[in-house]
Protein backbone atom coordinates (compact mmCIF):
# COMPACT_ATOMS: atom_id res chain seq x y z
CA UNK A 1 0.00 0.00 0.00
CA UNK A 2 1.42 3.38 -1.06
CA UNK A 3 0.68 6.25 1.33
CA UNK A 4 0.90 9.90 0.34
CA UNK A 5 3.97 11.20 2.22
CA UNK A 6 2.10 14.09 3.87
CA UNK A 7 -1.06 12.13 4.70
CA UNK A 8 -2.11 11.48 8.27
CA UNK A 9 -1.72 7.75 7.54
CA UNK A 10 1.91 8.18 6.43
CA UNK A 11 2.71 10.38 9.42
CA UNK A 12 1.13 7.81 11.73
CA UNK A 13 3.40 5.10 10.30
CA UNK A 14 6.41 7.40 10.62
CA UNK A 15 5.90 8.49 14.23
CA UNK A 16 3.32 6.38 16.08
CA UNK A 17 3.84 2.93 17.65
CA UNK A 18 0.50 1.22 18.25
CA UNK A 19 -0.90 -0.98 21.00
CA UNK A 20 -1.92 -4.55 20.13
CA UNK A 21 -0.59 -4.19 16.58
CA UNK A 22 1.90 -6.02 14.39
CA UNK A 23 4.43 -3.20 14.05
CA UNK A 24 5.89 -4.44 10.75
CA UNK A 25 2.50 -5.12 9.18
CA UNK A 26 1.37 -1.65 10.23
CA UNK A 27 4.25 -0.10 8.30
CA UNK A 28 2.82 -1.73 5.18
CA UNK A 29 -0.89 -1.09 5.67
CA UNK A 30 -1.12 2.12 7.70
CA UNK A 31 -3.95 2.92 10.12
CA UNK A 32 -7.70 3.33 9.91
CA UNK A 33 -8.07 6.95 11.03
CA UNK A 34 -11.28 7.65 12.95
CA UNK A 35 -12.27 11.29 12.70
CA UNK A 36 -15.49 11.73 14.66
CA UNK A 37 -18.25 9.90 16.51
CA UNK A 38 -22.01 10.16 16.62
CA UNK A 39 -24.01 7.97 19.01
CA UNK A 40 -23.16 4.33 18.35
CA UNK A 41 -21.35 5.20 15.11
CA UNK A 42 -17.94 6.54 14.14
CA UNK A 43 -16.67 8.04 10.88
CA UNK A 44 -13.23 7.71 9.34
CA UNK A 45 -11.32 10.56 7.72
CA UNK A 46 -12.88 9.78 4.32
CA UNK A 47 -16.36 10.17 5.80
CA UNK A 48 -17.19 6.44 5.82
CA UNK A 49 -19.62 5.46 8.59
CA UNK A 50 -19.19 2.42 10.86
CA UNK A 51 -21.31 0.89 13.59
CA UNK A 52 -18.84 0.72 16.47
CA UNK A 53 -19.89 -2.74 17.62
CA UNK A 54 -17.05 -2.84 20.17
CA UNK A 55 -17.93 0.47 21.87
CA UNK A 56 -14.31 1.45 21.25
CA UNK A 57 -12.65 -1.02 23.61
CA UNK A 58 -15.75 -2.43 25.34
CA UNK A 59 -16.15 0.97 26.93
CA UNK A 60 -18.30 3.81 25.56
CA UNK A 61 -21.56 3.14 27.39
CA UNK A 62 -23.22 6.39 26.31
CA UNK A 63 -21.85 6.49 22.78
CA UNK A 64 -19.41 8.81 21.07
CA UNK A 65 -21.09 12.22 21.16
CA UNK A 66 -22.58 12.78 24.61
CA UNK A 67 -22.62 16.54 25.15
CA UNK A 68 -23.33 16.24 28.87
CA UNK A 69 -19.94 14.60 29.40
CA UNK A 70 -18.22 17.30 27.36
CA UNK A 71 -19.97 19.94 29.49
CA UNK A 72 -19.06 18.18 32.74
CA UNK A 73 -15.41 18.06 31.69
CA UNK A 74 -15.43 21.70 30.59
CA UNK A 75 -17.01 22.93 33.83
CA UNK A 76 -14.53 21.00 35.96
CA UNK A 77 -11.58 22.15 33.83
CA UNK A 78 -12.61 25.73 34.49
CA UNK A 79 -13.03 25.22 38.24
CA UNK A 80 -10.18 22.85 39.17
CA UNK A 81 -8.41 21.28 36.18
CA UNK A 82 -6.18 19.05 38.30
CA UNK A 83 -5.35 18.06 41.81
CA UNK A 84 -4.01 14.93 43.47
CA UNK A 85 -4.93 12.79 46.47
CA UNK A 86 -1.46 12.29 47.98
CA UNK A 87 -0.77 13.30 51.60
CA UNK A 88 -4.45 13.54 52.62
CA UNK A 89 -5.35 16.04 49.87
CA UNK A 90 -8.79 15.72 48.29
CA UNK A 91 -11.43 17.51 46.22
CA UNK A 92 -15.17 17.38 45.73
CA UNK A 93 -15.46 15.19 42.61
CA UNK A 94 -13.26 12.44 44.10
CA UNK A 95 -15.25 12.34 47.34
CA UNK A 96 -18.59 12.42 45.50
CA UNK A 97 -17.55 9.61 43.16
CA UNK A 98 -16.11 7.41 45.92
CA UNK A 99 -19.33 7.82 47.90
CA UNK A 100 -21.47 7.05 44.84
CA UNK A 101 -19.52 3.89 44.02
CA UNK A 102 -19.81 2.60 47.58
CA UNK A 103 -23.56 3.23 47.40
CA UNK A 104 -23.84 1.32 44.11
CA UNK A 105 -21.76 -1.67 45.23
CA UNK A 106 -23.69 -4.96 45.13
CA UNK A 107 -22.08 -6.10 48.39
CA UNK A 108 -20.86 -4.02 51.36
CA UNK A 109 -17.67 -2.15 50.51
CA UNK A 110 -15.53 0.17 52.62
CA UNK A 111 -13.12 2.26 50.53
CA UNK A 112 -12.37 3.25 46.93
CA UNK A 113 -8.83 3.58 45.56
CA UNK A 114 -8.46 5.43 42.24
CA UNK A 115 -6.02 4.82 39.39
CA UNK A 116 -6.03 5.58 35.64
CA UNK A 117 -6.70 2.28 33.87
CA UNK A 118 -7.90 -1.24 34.48
CA UNK A 119 -4.32 -2.47 34.17
CA UNK A 120 -3.13 -0.08 36.88
CA UNK A 121 -6.06 -0.98 39.10
CA UNK A 122 -5.36 -4.71 38.88
CA UNK A 123 -1.64 -4.07 39.39
CA UNK A 124 -2.60 -2.15 42.54
CA UNK A 125 -4.78 -5.03 43.70
CA UNK A 126 -1.82 -7.40 43.65
CA UNK A 127 0.44 -4.92 45.48
CA UNK A 128 -2.16 -4.20 48.15
CA UNK A 129 -2.85 -7.90 48.69
CA UNK A 130 0.86 -8.58 49.20
CA UNK A 131 0.96 -5.61 51.60
CA UNK A 132 -2.07 -7.00 53.43
CA UNK A 133 -0.54 -10.47 53.78
CA UNK A 134 2.57 -8.96 55.35
CA UNK A 135 0.39 -6.81 57.62
CA UNK A 136 -1.38 -9.95 58.83
CA UNK A 137 1.84 -11.78 59.59
CA UNK A 138 1.35 -14.15 56.64
CA UNK A 139 4.40 -13.42 54.46
CA UNK A 140 4.04 -16.81 52.76
CA UNK A 141 0.52 -15.97 51.54
CA UNK A 142 1.40 -14.22 48.27
CA UNK A 143 -0.14 -16.35 45.48
CA UNK A 144 -3.11 -15.31 43.38
CA UNK A 145 -5.14 -17.60 41.15
CA UNK A 146 -6.31 -16.34 37.77
CA UNK A 147 -7.66 -18.32 34.80
CA UNK A 148 -6.43 -19.31 31.39
CA UNK A 149 -7.81 -16.81 28.83
CA UNK A 150 -8.66 -14.34 31.59
CA UNK A 151 -7.72 -10.73 30.84
CA UNK A 152 -6.63 -8.32 33.57
CA UNK A 153 -4.35 -5.83 31.83
CA UNK A 154 -0.84 -5.26 30.53
CA UNK A 155 1.39 -3.98 33.34
CA UNK A 156 3.92 -6.52 34.59
CA UNK A 157 1.62 -7.69 37.38
CA UNK A 158 -1.71 -7.44 35.56
CA UNK A 159 -0.32 -9.06 32.40
CA UNK A 160 0.93 -11.90 34.57
CA UNK A 161 -2.61 -12.40 35.86
CA UNK A 162 -3.86 -12.28 32.26
CA UNK A 163 -4.00 -15.81 30.90
CA UNK A 164 -3.31 -15.17 27.20
CA UNK A 165 -0.04 -16.39 25.64
CA UNK A 166 0.69 -13.30 23.54
CA UNK A 167 0.64 -11.16 26.69
CA UNK A 168 3.47 -13.31 28.07
CA UNK A 169 5.63 -14.21 25.06
CA UNK A 170 8.98 -12.36 24.96
CA UNK A 171 7.96 -10.24 27.98
CA UNK A 172 9.40 -12.75 30.50
CA UNK A 173 5.97 -13.20 32.05
CA UNK A 174 4.21 -14.33 34.12
CA UNK A 175 5.97 -13.37 37.33
CA UNK A 176 6.13 -15.74 40.30
CA UNK A 177 3.12 -16.38 42.53
CA UNK A 178 0.53 -16.05 39.73
CA UNK A 179 -1.32 -19.31 39.01
CA UNK A 180 -3.76 -20.09 36.20
CA UNK A 181 -6.63 -22.54 36.45
CA UNK A 182 -8.94 -23.86 33.70
CA UNK A 183 -10.93 -21.52 31.46
CA UNK A 184 -14.69 -22.02 32.00
CA UNK A 185 -15.57 -22.29 28.29
CA UNK A 186 -18.02 -25.16 27.92
CA UNK A 187 -17.85 -25.22 24.09
CA UNK A 188 -14.07 -25.60 24.02
CA UNK A 189 -13.12 -27.15 27.37
CA UNK A 190 -15.94 -29.45 28.46
CA UNK A 191 -15.57 -33.21 28.09
CA UNK A 192 -17.80 -34.95 25.57
CA UNK A 193 -21.32 -35.23 26.96
CA UNK A 194 -20.47 -33.11 30.03
CA UNK A 195 -23.33 -30.81 31.05
CA UNK A 196 -22.70 -27.21 32.09
CA UNK A 197 -23.29 -28.08 35.74
CA UNK A 198 -21.01 -31.12 35.58
CA UNK A 199 -18.37 -28.97 33.87
CA UNK A 200 -18.69 -26.37 36.63
CA UNK A 201 -18.37 -29.11 39.27
CA UNK A 202 -15.18 -30.39 37.62
CA UNK A 203 -13.66 -26.89 37.39
CA UNK A 204 -14.38 -26.25 41.07
CA UNK A 205 -12.75 -29.58 41.91
CA UNK A 206 -9.70 -28.69 39.79
CA UNK A 207 -9.48 -25.35 41.59
CA UNK A 208 -9.54 -27.09 44.97
CA UNK A 209 -6.86 -29.54 43.81
CA UNK A 210 -4.63 -26.62 42.81
CA UNK A 211 -5.17 -24.92 46.17
CA UNK A 212 -4.32 -28.09 48.07
CA UNK A 213 -1.27 -28.79 45.89
CA UNK A 214 0.08 -25.26 46.38
CA UNK A 215 -0.88 -25.08 50.05
CA UNK A 216 -3.99 -23.12 51.12
CA UNK A 217 -1.90 -20.94 53.42
CA UNK A 218 0.10 -19.67 50.41
CA UNK A 219 -2.89 -18.41 48.41
CA UNK A 220 -4.40 -15.02 49.23
CA UNK A 221 -6.94 -14.46 46.42
CA UNK A 222 -8.54 -15.46 43.14
CA UNK A 223 -9.27 -12.90 40.42
CA UNK A 224 -11.87 -13.35 37.69
CA UNK A 225 -14.06 -11.46 35.26
CA UNK A 226 -17.77 -12.26 35.75
CA UNK A 227 -17.83 -12.76 31.97
CA UNK A 228 -14.45 -13.08 30.26
CA UNK A 229 -13.95 -10.34 27.68
CA UNK A 230 -10.75 -10.28 25.63
CA UNK A 231 -10.29 -14.02 26.13
CA UNK A 232 -13.27 -14.61 23.87
CA UNK A 233 -16.47 -13.47 25.67
CA UNK A 234 -16.70 -16.60 27.79
CA UNK A 235 -19.94 -16.78 29.78
CA UNK A 236 -19.45 -19.06 32.80
CA UNK A 237 -21.42 -22.30 32.82
CA UNK A 238 -24.42 -22.68 35.09
CA UNK A 239 -23.50 -22.85 38.81
CA UNK A 240 -19.81 -22.04 38.11
CA UNK A 241 -19.42 -18.99 40.34
CA UNK A 242 -21.49 -20.58 43.14
CA UNK A 243 -19.19 -23.60 43.21
CA UNK A 244 -15.97 -21.60 42.87
CA UNK A 245 -16.98 -19.28 45.71
CA UNK A 246 -17.74 -22.26 47.94
CA UNK A 247 -14.15 -23.51 47.41
CA UNK A 248 -12.67 -20.07 48.10
CA UNK A 249 -14.71 -19.69 51.27
CA UNK A 250 -13.58 -23.12 52.48
CA UNK A 251 -9.94 -22.00 52.38
CA UNK A 252 -10.46 -18.35 53.38
CA UNK A 253 -9.31 -17.04 49.98
CA UNK A 254 -10.41 -13.58 48.86
CA UNK A 255 -12.36 -13.03 45.62
CA UNK A 256 -11.47 -10.17 43.26
CA UNK A 257 -14.12 -9.37 40.63
CA UNK A 258 -12.62 -7.71 37.57
CA UNK A 259 -15.59 -5.60 36.46
CA UNK A 260 -13.58 -3.50 33.98
CA UNK A 261 -15.73 -4.71 31.05
CA UNK A 262 -18.84 -5.97 32.85
CA UNK A 263 -19.38 -3.01 35.18
CA UNK A 264 -22.07 -0.34 34.76
CA UNK A 265 -24.60 -2.42 32.89
CA UNK A 266 -22.88 -4.50 30.24
CA UNK A 267 -24.40 -7.83 31.34
CA UNK A 268 -27.91 -6.40 31.82
CA UNK A 269 -27.41 -5.66 35.53
CA UNK A 270 -25.36 -2.85 37.02
CA UNK A 271 -22.46 -5.17 37.74
CA UNK A 272 -21.54 -8.59 36.43
CA UNK A 273 -21.19 -9.67 40.06
CA UNK A 274 -24.95 -9.15 40.39
CA UNK A 275 -25.66 -11.21 37.27
CA UNK A 276 -23.79 -14.21 38.67
CA UNK A 277 -24.38 -13.75 42.43
CA UNK A 278 -20.70 -13.10 43.11
CA UNK A 279 -19.74 -11.69 46.50
CA UNK A 280 -16.31 -10.18 45.91
CA UNK A 281 -13.99 -8.70 48.50
CA UNK A 282 -12.52 -6.36 45.86
CA UNK A 283 -14.15 -4.97 42.71
CA UNK A 284 -12.16 -3.36 39.88
CA UNK A 285 -13.80 -0.83 37.53
CA UNK A 286 -12.81 1.29 34.54
CA UNK A 287 -13.95 1.62 30.87
CA UNK A 288 -17.71 2.32 31.22
CA UNK A 289 -17.05 4.23 34.45
CA UNK A 290 -16.43 7.35 32.33
CA UNK A 291 -17.48 5.79 29.00
CA UNK A 292 -13.71 6.22 28.50
CA UNK A 293 -14.15 9.92 27.78
CA UNK A 294 -11.32 10.23 30.32
CA UNK A 295 -8.79 7.71 31.74
CA UNK A 296 -10.06 6.66 35.16
CA UNK A 297 -10.27 3.43 37.12
CA UNK A 298 -11.20 2.45 40.64
CA UNK A 299 -11.05 -0.51 42.95
CA UNK A 300 -13.40 -0.99 45.85
CA UNK A 301 -12.44 -3.06 48.86
CA UNK A 302 -14.39 -4.28 51.86
CA UNK A 303 -13.48 -3.80 55.52
CA UNK A 304 -11.78 -7.19 55.63
CA UNK A 305 -9.31 -6.02 53.00
CA UNK A 306 -8.97 -2.40 54.12
CA UNK A 307 -8.36 -2.76 57.86
CA UNK A 308 -5.02 -4.65 57.76
CA UNK A 309 -3.77 -2.31 55.01
CA UNK A 310 -4.67 0.72 57.11
CA UNK A 311 -2.91 -0.77 60.13
CA UNK A 312 0.25 -1.43 58.10
CA UNK A 313 0.28 2.11 56.70
CA UNK A 314 0.07 3.37 60.28
CA UNK A 315 2.93 1.11 61.34
CA UNK A 316 5.15 2.22 58.44
CA UNK A 317 3.93 5.82 58.48
CA UNK A 318 2.60 5.93 54.91
CA UNK A 319 0.92 3.81 52.23
CA UNK A 320 3.70 4.16 49.66
CA UNK A 321 1.60 3.75 46.54
CA UNK A 322 -0.25 6.11 44.20
CA UNK A 323 -0.16 7.75 40.77
CA UNK A 324 -0.19 11.40 39.72
CA UNK A 325 -3.51 11.35 37.89
CA UNK A 326 -5.42 9.19 40.36
CA UNK A 327 -8.83 10.58 41.40
CA UNK A 328 -8.40 13.26 38.72
CA UNK A 329 -11.12 15.89 39.25
CA UNK A 330 -12.03 16.02 35.54
CA UNK A 331 -12.27 12.25 35.28
CA UNK A 332 -14.31 12.04 38.48
CA UNK A 333 -16.69 14.75 37.26
CA UNK A 334 -17.17 12.91 33.98
CA UNK A 335 -17.75 9.61 35.80
CA UNK A 336 -20.42 11.15 38.02
CA UNK A 337 -22.26 12.60 35.02
CA UNK A 338 -21.85 9.35 33.07
CA UNK A 339 -23.41 7.36 35.93
CA UNK A 340 -26.27 9.90 36.08
CA UNK A 341 -26.94 9.38 32.38
CA UNK A 342 -26.88 5.59 32.76
CA UNK A 343 -29.41 5.89 35.61
CA UNK A 344 -31.66 8.57 34.09
CA UNK A 345 -31.92 6.95 30.67
CA UNK A 346 -32.34 3.41 31.94
CA UNK A 347 -29.31 2.17 30.04
CA UNK A 348 -28.88 -0.90 32.24
CA UNK A 349 -32.45 -1.92 31.36
CA UNK A 350 -31.71 -1.12 27.72
CA UNK A 351 -28.65 -3.37 27.87
CA UNK A 352 -30.87 -6.15 29.23
CA UNK A 353 -33.68 -5.65 26.71
CA UNK A 354 -31.74 -4.82 23.55
CA UNK A 355 -29.02 -7.20 24.71
CA UNK A 356 -31.53 -10.07 24.80
CA UNK A 357 -32.60 -9.07 21.28
CA UNK A 358 -28.96 -9.01 20.14
CA UNK A 359 -28.36 -12.48 21.57
CA UNK A 360 -31.50 -13.77 19.86
CA UNK A 361 -30.62 -12.24 16.48
CA UNK A 362 -27.00 -13.39 16.57
CA UNK A 363 -28.22 -16.92 17.27
CA UNK A 364 -30.11 -16.88 13.97
CA UNK A 365 -26.62 -17.25 12.48
CA UNK A 366 -26.00 -20.55 14.30
CA UNK A 367 -26.86 -22.61 11.22
CA UNK A 368 -24.37 -20.74 9.04
CA UNK A 369 -21.58 -23.07 7.83
CA UNK A 370 -18.88 -20.82 9.37
CA UNK A 371 -20.50 -20.48 12.82
CA UNK A 372 -19.53 -22.93 15.54
CA UNK A 373 -21.03 -21.16 18.56
CA UNK A 374 -22.83 -17.94 19.44
CA UNK A 375 -22.47 -16.97 23.10
CA UNK A 376 -23.01 -13.97 25.32
CA UNK A 377 -25.23 -12.18 27.79
CA UNK A 378 -26.66 -8.67 27.80
CA UNK A 379 -24.81 -6.43 25.35
CA UNK A 380 -21.70 -8.58 25.04
CA UNK A 381 -21.41 -11.53 22.68
CA UNK A 382 -19.08 -13.57 20.51
CA UNK A 383 -19.52 -15.56 17.32
CA UNK A 384 -17.03 -18.43 17.12
CA UNK A 385 -15.98 -19.20 13.55
CA UNK A 386 -15.09 -22.67 12.30
CA UNK A 387 -14.59 -24.44 8.99
CA UNK A 388 -15.64 -27.80 10.44
CA UNK A 389 -18.48 -27.73 12.96
CA UNK A 390 -17.97 -31.28 14.19
CA UNK A 391 -14.26 -30.91 14.97
CA UNK A 392 -14.68 -27.21 15.95
CA UNK A 393 -11.64 -26.30 13.86
CA UNK A 394 -10.79 -23.45 11.49
CA UNK A 395 -7.58 -22.86 9.52
CA UNK A 396 -4.40 -24.54 10.71
CA UNK A 397 -3.14 -21.19 11.99
CA UNK A 398 -5.44 -20.07 14.85
CA UNK A 399 -6.91 -16.63 14.30
CA UNK A 400 -6.56 -16.57 10.53
CA UNK A 401 -10.28 -17.05 9.86
CA UNK A 402 -11.23 -14.55 12.56
CA UNK A 403 -8.88 -11.89 11.21
CA UNK A 404 -10.09 -12.40 7.64
CA UNK A 405 -13.75 -12.13 8.65
CA UNK A 406 -13.23 -9.11 10.92
CA UNK A 407 -11.41 -7.30 8.11
CA UNK A 408 -14.25 -8.00 5.67
CA UNK A 409 -16.81 -6.92 8.27
CA UNK A 410 -14.90 -3.66 8.68
CA UNK A 411 -15.03 -3.09 4.92
CA UNK A 412 -18.78 -3.61 5.17
CA UNK A 413 -19.15 -0.95 7.87
CA UNK A 414 -19.17 -2.77 11.22
CA UNK A 415 -16.26 -2.62 13.68
CA UNK A 416 -15.81 -5.87 15.57
CA UNK A 417 -12.73 -7.49 17.10
CA UNK A 418 -11.26 -10.88 16.29
CA UNK A 419 -10.14 -12.81 19.36
CA UNK A 420 -8.43 -15.66 17.56
CA UNK A 421 -11.37 -17.10 15.58
CA UNK A 422 -14.16 -15.49 17.61
CA UNK A 423 -15.70 -12.15 16.65
CA UNK A 424 -16.70 -9.97 19.61
CA UNK A 425 -19.73 -7.68 19.75
CA UNK A 426 -20.08 -5.14 22.56
CA UNK A 427 -21.89 -2.05 21.22
CA UNK A 428 -22.57 1.11 23.25
CA UNK A 429 -25.40 0.71 25.75
CA UNK A 430 -27.47 3.30 23.84
CA UNK A 431 -27.75 0.90 20.91
CA UNK A 432 -31.23 0.25 19.45
CA UNK A 433 -32.93 -2.78 17.93
CA UNK A 434 -32.57 -1.11 14.55
CA UNK A 435 -28.81 -0.83 15.07
CA UNK A 436 -28.69 -4.52 15.99
CA UNK A 437 -30.69 -5.45 12.88
CA UNK A 438 -28.17 -3.62 10.73
CA UNK A 439 -25.24 -5.21 12.54
CA UNK A 440 -26.55 -8.77 12.21
CA UNK A 441 -27.60 -8.29 8.60
CA UNK A 442 -24.11 -7.01 7.74
CA UNK A 443 -22.51 -9.87 9.64
CA UNK A 444 -24.60 -12.43 7.76
CA UNK A 445 -23.62 -10.90 4.42
CA UNK A 446 -19.99 -10.87 5.50
CA UNK A 447 -20.09 -14.52 6.55
CA UNK A 448 -21.61 -15.42 3.18
CA UNK A 449 -18.84 -13.54 1.37
CA UNK A 450 -16.08 -15.21 3.40
CA UNK A 451 -17.71 -18.66 3.08
CA UNK A 452 -17.77 -18.26 -0.71
CA UNK A 453 -14.01 -17.80 -0.61
CA UNK A 454 -12.91 -20.34 1.97
CA UNK A 455 -15.40 -23.16 1.46
CA UNK A 456 -15.34 -23.26 -2.34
Amino acid sequence: MTLHPNSIEARDVAYHMHSYTNARAHQETGPLVIDRGEGAYVFDNTGKKYLEAMAGLWSTAVGFSEQRLVDAATAQMQKLPYYHNFASRSHGPAVDLAEKLIQLAPVPMSKVFFTNSGSEANDTVLKLLWYRSNAMGQPQRKKIISRLRGYHGVTIASASMTGLPNNHRSFDLPIANVLHTTCPHHYRDAHEGESEEDFATRLAAELEEMILAEGPDTIMAMIGEPVMGAGGVVVPPATYWDKVQAVLKKYDILLVADEVICGFGRTGKLFGSMTFAMKPDIMVMSKQLTSTYFPLSALMMNERVFEPIADESNKIGVLGHGVTGAAHPVGAAIALENIKIIEERGLVANAAEVGAYMQEQLRTLSDHPLVGEVRGIGLIAAVELVLDKESKTAFEKPGQLGAKTAARLLENGVISRAMLDALAFCPPMIVTRSDIDGMVSTLRRTLDEVAAEVLS
